[in-house]
């Protein structure tokens, strides 16, 4: 199993000179099992642009392009690269689409081919010559995906449906925890207020803590952990509720769940690339979390994650 990343941003794509070095394209990871010729590719932020065209340069030669999409959500920065995925243009292209959906009158394919109608691009998306199904996800702990590749689907806390992804072949394990934010008790917790309930408090606290619990045993022992880190915890308290991670938060799961490596994930689209560097100078020194290898992704970089 290999990995490549070709969108490391969050909320919107920012290109530019100051994003030069870790990319500013939105959300995009690209993940082969070549042994079985299996493509899957999870998120169509912009990166996915960049991914299509290597595609068809590197692997449509070869015979028709055979893909699985996950999305992990349907917030525009994690789709609105898939107008300008290329293989959805080409006859023999067979996608699958799977992903959550937040609203239960509107399928999956009406929600990412929404963006396809006139009045916001040229081509409807019912115009597409490959041949696409979309698959509906929900919380699920064991989805066979063929070749002895299984998937465990875990609902993250975002404003809208987010769905983590657990890839499992041969033992190695690739987790996605992307966008969410740990969860937390939402009923008022101060005695002293007039509306404050202790038995509502206190079930609020139970129930927060057992998600952010199986949040961890999803992600469990992962060889790689892909996990939001958007904010620094100072900017994250003014933030609280929008759906995203601090590096803190990101790291103390990551360690408590025993992960191998992590990858900070879904940069802040003001983070310059200074602004990164430094950032890893403070969380990326080797050796500071025992075994446990921490990271920037940045686009182009490629890991293989096979044990070692």
């Amino acid at each position: 199993m290999k990995l490549r990343f070709w969108g490391v941003r969050g909320s919107l794509p920012c290109p530019g000179p100051r994003t030069v070095k870790y990319g500013g394209n939105s959300a995009c990871l690209e993940l082969r099992i070549d042994r079985l010729g299996k493509i899957i590719v999870i998120d169509a932020g912009t990166g996915i642009r960049e991914l299509g065209n290597h595609l068809m340069k590197h692997d449509l030669p070869r015979g028709p392009l055979d893909i699985d999409l996950f999305l992990s959500h349907t917030h525009w920065d994690h789709i609105m690269g898939f107008p300008y995925f290329t293989p959805i243009y080409i006859p023999a292209t067979r996608l699958r689409v799977y992903g959550p959906v937040s609203f239960e009158d509107d399928p999956l394919q009406d929600v990412v081919g929404g963006q396809m109608k006139y009045r916001y691009f040229p081509v409807n998306v019912g115009e597409l010559a490959s041949n696409i199904d979309y698959i509906r996800l929900r919380e699920d702990p064991s989805i066979d995906l063929g070749s002895g590749v299984t998937l465990a689907t875990k609902i993250l806390n975002h404003p809208i449906l987010a769905l983590g992804y657990r890839f499992e072949f041969e033992g190695t394990v690739l987790c996605t925890c992307y966008d969410t934010e740990p969860f937390r008790n939402l009923f008022i917790t101060d005695p002293d207020h007039p509306d404050y309930d202790e038995a509502m408090a206190y079930e609020g606290q139970v129930v927060a803590e057992e998600q952010n619990e199986a949040i961890e045993q999803f992600f469990a022992g992962a060889d790689l952990l892909i996990h939001d880190a958007q904010y620094t915890e100072q900017e994250y308290a003014g933030k609280i509720g929008w759906g995203h991670s601090t590096y803190e938060q990101a790291l103390a799961a990551a360690q408590r769940a025993g992960v191998k490596r992590l990858a900070f994930f879904h940069h802040d689209p003001d983070r310059t690339d200074d602004q990164i560097d430094a950032l890893a100078a403070k969380y990326c020194q080797p050796g500071a979390y025992g075994s446990m290898e921490v990271f920037f992704a940045r686009e182009g970089l490629e890991v293989d994650l096979c044990p070692r």
